[in-house]
C-alpha cells in the first residue's frame, strides 16, 4: 500500500515518534491507523523497558498550590542529562504530572503513575513510557508529596528548576511564607525543631561529641557541659528554627517567626538527584570504545 505524507504526519502527531519510524509502522501495518499506532505502542514500551537500568540524576523539581493556598504539591522528574531536562517535552509532561497530582487525591507513587493525566486520556505511566521511546533517554517520576493545610497556608519556592520547597506557615503571610520557604531552599534544615530530630541522631551526635571531649583529658562534669554545649549547637545547625535566617543572620528563623505570630507546621524540600549515586563517564573514551567495536 502507497504511504502517503498525510499518514505519516497523521502518525507522528498522535505518537510524537520521528517521520521514519511513522513510515516504517505504517508500512509494516498496510497502512491502517491503529494497528501502526498499536505498534509504536509497544515499541515505546519495549524502549522503556531497556532504558530502565539507566541512572537518571537531573531533571526538574515542579511545584503547584491551589488557588486557595490551602494545597500543594512538589514532583520530582528525573532524566539523564540536563539538556533533556530542559526540553519542552519533558518541561511539558512535568508539568502535566503536578498539576494531575494537585487534581486529585492520590496518596503514593504507584497511584499517580496509575492515574490519567486529563489533557492527554494517557495515564501518567504510559506517557512516561511514551516519552522515553521519543527523547530516548530513562525517565522516571521519582518522588512527589502534598501539604494540605487547615489551619494556615502553604507557601512556596523554587531556586530555578533544581530545588523546590513547600512549607506550612500558620500565622503570617505569603510574603513571610516564602522568605521561609527560600530560607529553606538555602540552608537545607533536617526538621522543624528538636522534637523533629531523629533519637538515633541525637545518640551518634551525643557519642562523638563525648569522645572528643573525653580524648582532651577532661574531667567528667567538664565533659558532660562540652556534651550538652556541642548538642545545643548542633541542634540550632539542623533545625529551622534553631538557624539564622538567610536575609538577617542576626536573628533566628525561630525569632522572625515569633515577632510576626508565625509558626510552621511543616516543610517539604526537594533536590533533583539528592542520594542518586551518579556515574561518571568520559565522552571522548565512549566514542573511543564504539570505534574499536566497530
Amino acid at each position: 500500500m502507497n504511504i502517503t505524507a498525510a499518514m505519516v504526519k497523521e502518525l507522528r502527531e498522535r505518537t510524537g515518534s520521528g517521520m521514519m519510524e511513522c513510515k516504517k509502522a505504517l508500512q509494516e501495518a498496510n497502512g491502517d491507523m491503529e494497528a501502526a499506532v498499536e505498534l509504536m505502542r509497544k515499541a515505546g514500551l519495549a524502549k522503556a523497558d531497556k532504558k530502565a537500568g539507566r541512572v537518571a540524576a537531573e531533571g526538574r523539581i515542579s511545584v503547584k498550590t491551589s488557588a486557595d493556598n490551602k494545597r500543594a504539591v512538589i514532583v520530582e522528574v528525573n532524566c539523564e542529562t540536563d539538556f533533556v531536562a530542559k526540553g519542552d517535552d519533558f518541561v511539558q509532561f512535568a508539568d502535566n504530572i503536578v498539576q494531575t497530582a494537585l487534581d486529585s487525591n492520590v496518596g503514593s507513587l504507584e497511584q499517580l503513575l496509575a492515574t490519567v493525566i486529563p489533557s492527554t486520556g494517557s495515564s501518567v505511566e504510559d506517557t512516561r513510557r511514551a516519552l522515553i521511546a521519543k527523547i530516548g533517554e530513562n525517565i522516571n517520576v521519582r518522588r512527589f508529596d502534598r501539604i494540605v493545610s487547615e489551619k494556615g497556608i502553604i507557601a512556596s519556592y523554587l531556586h530555578g528548576t533544581r530545588i523546590g520547597v513547600l512549607v506550612e506557615l500558620i500565622g503570617g503571610d505569603q510574603e513571610l511564607g516564602r522568605d521561609i520557604a527560600m530560607h529553606i531552599a538555602a540552608s537545607n534544615p533536617l526538621c522543624v525543631d528538636e522534637q523533629g530530630v531523629p533519637p538515633e541522631t541525637l545518640a551518634k551526635e551525643r557519642e562523638i561529641a563525648k569522645a572528643q571531649a573525653e580524648a582532651e583529658g577532661k574531667p567528667a562534669n567538664i565533659v558532660e557541659k562540652m556534651v550538652e554545649g556541642k548538642l545545643r549547637k548542633f541542634i540550632g545547625e539542623v533545625t529551622l528554627l534553631g538557624q539564622p535566617f538567610v536575609k538577617d543572620p542576626d536573628q533566628t528563623v525561630g525569632k522572625l517567626l515569633s515577632s510576626r505570630g508565625a509558626s510552621v507546621g511543616r516543610f517539604v524540600r526537594f533536590e533533583v538527584g539528592e542520594g542518586i549515586e551518579k556515574t561518571e563517564s568520559n565522552f571522548a573514551e565512549e566514542v573511543m570504545a564504539q570505534v574499536r567495536n566497530t
